[in-house]
């Protein structure tokens, strides 16, 4: 399958599913900007549980956070983002068109033409306005990532929680970048989330730490079902550090559109707490009270894309196949991830008693997982659909239910079909997907 073909498929299934759409499109749409549907805000929860799960729950060094989306400007200033969190912009004079100088390889994507204006360095936070007057004195912003939201907490989580160092704060929430070339579906938006951690540590253990953590979010997504043949480390070169960043490794993934980051793993030294410290007056280092000393500690941050890790995975499941005469769609989401666990379909919806029954089974199992009951189409077109949609089981109540008290469960990567028993249904399906 060609690339493009692929990533057409996957947007036109997306549609067709409920998993994205785009955003605002009964006024025609806002570039750049996408609403997750049914599905989408099911696969989407299940992305950030599993990361939540893996970083916090499983661990006992990690505790979470929920840090403000607009908070005090001048964090801004300390972190670097009001002078540093630039563009550079260049216009082409024949189309019009606006582009990043590093996006352009001399002509102009629209047009080909070469003639450009000359670059000019454009701020990507968006601004915003507290209080009722617009006169710029209230200026605020949203915020363009959620590290900094832990970091002018780390006081804060030290003193109500009593951590000792190694120890990391994690946080799952909204960022928002006014980029001027977005796209690639929601790769990248100007609305998005991130999942981050900030792992505080000695800086003589900074390096084992970071290489700890590259092996850990690498794996994350291997284990979360993500090939292995499509992951890849790459380490940045000396000129895409920050001038304070002692390494960075970026974990990509093949995407039909190249080989694209989809979490940074970066070593940041001690510069952000030492800069907040500066510009708030509040001493941030950590006191060591077994060896009686203070210091600033070396930070580890792995931080993902919540988007380009779904539209990674939805990517790397998306699956067909022939099967007699057609072709076979399945998205061969993991147990963890895949947002309908199971199906219940009545063979006949006419029928009274089977469809009681299969609300029923339903009813009794939607307490453990996310299911569902479907009627609305013949059986076999009903297993497409769920199989289009990555669902794990699809559990069919006939005729000879009443009768013998079994239904049909049919699994969606074999397509095998076993007949089982209703008091037996539960347990053997929590076996399976739990």
């Amino acid at each position: 399958m060609a690339n493009n073909d692929l990533m057409d498929k996957i947007v036109s299934l997306c549609k067709r599913r409920g998993f994205i759409f785009q955003s605002s499109e009964i006024y025609g749409g806002l570039a750049n900007s996408w609403d997750y549907g049914p599905l989408g805000a099911e696969l989407k929860r299940n992305v950030k549980d599993a990361w939540w799960k893996a970083v916090v729950h499983n661990r006992e060094d990690v505790v979470g956070l929920d840090s403000g989306i607009i908070m005090h400007p001048k964090i801004w200033d300390a972190s670097g983002h009001t002078q540093n969190f630039n563009d550079v912009l260049v216009d082409c004079r024949k189309c019009k068109g606006r582009f990043r100088v590093d996006h352009i390889k001399g002509k102009c994507p629209n047009c080909g033409s070469h003639d450009f204006t000359e670059g000019r360095a454009f701020n990507l936070m968006f601004k915003t306005q507290l209080g009722p007057v617009d006169d710029g004195s209230n200026t605020a912003y949203l915020r363009p990532e959620t590290a900094q939201g832990i970091f002018v907490n780390f006081i804060n989580v030290v003193d109500a929680t009593h951590r000792k160092l190694p120890f990391g704060i994690a946080q799952i929430g909204k960022s928002f970048r006014n980029e001027v070339t977005a796209g690639n579906f929601t790769f990248r938006m100007r609305e998005f989330e991130q999942m981050e951690i900030e792992y505080f540590t000695d800086p003589e253990k900074a390096d084992e730490c970071f290489a700890n953590w590259i092996k850990e979010r690498f794996q994350w997504y291997v284990d979360l079902g993500m090939k292995k043949e499509n992951l890849r480390l790459r380490p940045h070169g000396a000129d895409e550090l920050a001038h304070y960043a002692k390494g960075c490794q970026d974990v990509e993934y093949l995407f039909p559109f190249g080989w694209s980051e989809i979490e940074g793993i970066a070593h940041r030294g001690d510069f952000d707490l030492k800069q907040h410290t500066q510009f708030s007056g509040q001493d941030l280092q950590f006191h060591d009270q077994v060896n009686n000393r203070r210091f600033f500690p070396y930070v580890i941050e792995p931080s993902g894309g919540v988007d380009r890790g779904l539209l990674a995975f939805l990517v790397d499941a998306y699956h067909e196949e022939q099967v007699k005469e057609d072709t076979r769609v399945v998205l061969k989401l993991s147990r963890a991830l895949a947002p309908i666990k199971v199906a219940f379909l009545p063979l006949l919806k006419k029928n009274g008693d089977i469809v009681a029954l299969a609300k029923k089974l339903k009813k009794d199992l939607q307490n453990h997982f996310m299911c569902v009951y479907d009627d609305s189409a013949a059986i076999g077109k009903l297993y497409r659909r769920q199989d289009e949609v990555g669902t794990l089981y699809c559990v069919t109540v006939d005729v000879q239910s009443l009768e013998d008290h079994q239904v049909t469960v049919r699994d969606r990567d074999t397509m095998q079909q076993e007949r089982i028993s209703l008091d037996s249904l539960k347990d053997y399906l929590l076996k399976k997907i739990l």
